[in-house]
């Protein structure tokens, strides 16, 4: 009897924990512990956010097209649609490069803390404190990176673009 009591229970990598899971759990975890997984997911975003956004390039040019006429503002509205669409999809990509060296830094300063001889319930406040100090700072980086490259994006397209229609004129 007390050595049914003083018995742990099964870890979650235990042989016994893994019969008990269902099957398909199983393969889950195996499949996505795999490093190949991961790169075809991340493939596979950046394929359907660039489909996507080819396409919605592909409707605000044909949209000017059909607006193109004396008055410039459709150059505008289309320049700045084109600059909006690029910013968007550059800071995604600088996302992607950012997440994991902000994961990085922050394992980094929770361990450099901890072996300083931190007790845990600081660590816990401390790592609360230096995630919102770290995605604060990443966040404005994005946004201005993204809005300079809208920015610069519209620009060369509105001079694209009223260049196009005075050559077709």
């Amino acid at each position: 009897m007390a050595e049914e009591q003083l018995q742990e229970p099964p870890s979650p990598r235990s042989p016994s924990a893994a019969a008990e899971a269902p099957a398909t759990y199983s393969l889950l975890l195996r499949v996505m512990s795999k490093r190949r997984t991961w790169v075809c997911l991340f493939v596979l975003v950046y394929a359907i956010l660039l489909s996507s956004t080819w396409n919605f390039i592909k409707s605000i040019l044909s949209w000017y097209r059909l607006q193109s006429g004396p008055s410039g503002w459709p150059a505008v509205y289309a320049s700045v649609m084109l600059g909006a669409v690029f910013g968007l999809l550059s800071m995604v990509a600088a996302l992607a490069v950012a997440v994991p060296a902000m994961l990085v830094t922050w394992i980094t300063v929770v361990v450099l803390l901890a072996f300083f001889g931190k007790p845990r319930r600081t660590l816990v406040v401390e790592g609360r404190k230096i995630t919102r100090e770290i995605v604060g700072f990443v966040c404005k980086i994005l946004l201005k990176e993204g809005n300079v490259v809208a920015a610069v994006c519209a620009v060369v397209g509105y001079f694209a673009l009223v260049k196009r229609n005075r050559e077709a004129d």
